[in-house]
């Protein structure tokens, strides 16, 4: 194996370093400590002399650019001498390449019309991915009903005992204290009046037509359609999705729409719990801070509350059943391979459910109204 050999050499008042052989990473230790010990401060002109060196490897190369990057700043004239076109090239790249790496990019701040610009793009390209996904879930959908055999029973019902059934009890105390706080905070008003037993209609309409739906949305979207995220997402994390694929089995058959189909059929139901136990907590009050017996209460509500009002909440159920399940299973197929994904997706997930619930509320509301229901 070839080795280097350095001599210093003191010639008309210039320090010589003249390197000879081979100079890779591997002998370079011996010539660096050699230079090391050399008090270049006394020193004006120093000569680099090559012309006998046969090889040199990028190691070596970042050596002798450092050793003239240190001789230039401490204002010593430095040559370099080298007829070798191999080693001049390759003493180029690297000059190159650390003058690149040296220099500092400085980031350019953005203007609110950028910064707008950018956030405009990347929430429409993240419309057109839902779009995407909602015309492939309603393509599986239409194949799913074509036939009896197509239809996933046993599926549907755990989603259903998982997203309704476990879900009654927080929706039940929820309701109840929604209806207990509402009925509370209106008795004071309606007492200056002497409006007493108008707290029935009041409570008896606003509960069976926004406040149920609404809370009852709210709550599943807080609890399932988190879960749904979380779920999905673990089970892409883990490529679990990827091997039903490789094994034939369809994900959105077998995930996705038991999934939607179960949250659908029983938001009706659980917003049907929420009218209940919202009406018996609003009942409480009346009774305790009016003075309007439970009997009263009954025969009001019986009279004055439309049945209208019942139907128009739990219609809207399976429309805020669809928007939170397909939102929870969205997000938890946009999660990336590693868990602070899920984190994020999740939160996302549950805000964006329940923006979507009161949007759709809303637009519920103004057509009811305008159509006089």
């Amino acid at each position: 194996m070839n080795t280097s050999l350095l001599d210093i050499l003191h010639v008309d008042g210039k320090l010589y370093l003249k390197f000879s052989g081979e100079l890779t990473l591997y002998n370079l230790t011996s010539s660096q400590v050699m230079i090391d010990i050399i008090d270049f401060s006394k020193e004006k002109i120093v000569v680099i002399d090559l012309m006998n060196l046969k090889f040199l490897d990028s190691g070596a190369s970042i050596f002798i650019y450092k050793l003239r990057k240190k001789l230039s700043s401490q204002n010593i004239q430095n040559h370099l001498e080298c007829d070798n076109k191999d080693i001049l090239d390759i003493l180029e790249l690297v000059k190159n390449e650390k003058e690149k790496s040296t220099k500092i990019l400085h980031p350019k701040r953005r203007n609110i019309i950028e910064k707008l610009g950018e956030h405009s793009y990347e929430n429409y390209l993240g419309f057109l991915s839902f779009m995407a996904f909602l015309g492939e879930l309603f393509a599986n959908n239409m194949h799913y009903i074509t036939s009896f055999k197509n239809i996933r029973y046993k599926e549907i019902a755990f989603e259903i005992n998982e997203s309704a059934i476990k879900a009654i009890g927080i929706v039940a105390i929820t309701s109840f204290l929604i209806g207990l706080v509402v009925a509370y905070q209106s008795a004071h008003q309606l007492k200056i009046y002497g409006a007493n037993i108008f707290i029935v209609d009041m409570l008896g309409i606003s509960v069976l037509r926004e406040l149920s739906p609404l809370i009852t949305a709210i709550v599943i979207a807080g609890r399932s359609g988190s879960a749904f995220t979380a779920q999905i997402g673990a089970m892409k994390i883990t490529q679990e999705l990827d091997a039903m694929r490789t094994m034939g089995f369809d994900p959105y058959k077998f995930l996705v729409i038991p999934k939607i189909v179960a949250l659908m059929i029983t938001m009706p139901i659980l917003i049907f719990v929420s009218d209940i136990m919202a009406i018996i907590g609003g009942m409480v009050v009346a009774n305790i801070d009016l003075n309007i017996s439970i009997t009263l209460f009954l025969d009001r509500f019986a009279d004055v509350i439309a049945a209208k009002h019942f139907f128009i909440g739990i219609a809207k159920g399976p429309f805020f059943a669809f928007l939170i399940a397909t939102i929870g299973i969205y997000r938890g197929l946009m999660v990336k391979d590693d868990t602070q994904s899920i984190g994020f997706n999740t939160t996302k997930s549950v805000v964006e459910s329940i923006f979507a619930v009161i949007i759709c509320d809303a637009v519920f509301s103004i057509a009811f109204t305008n159509l006089g229901i």
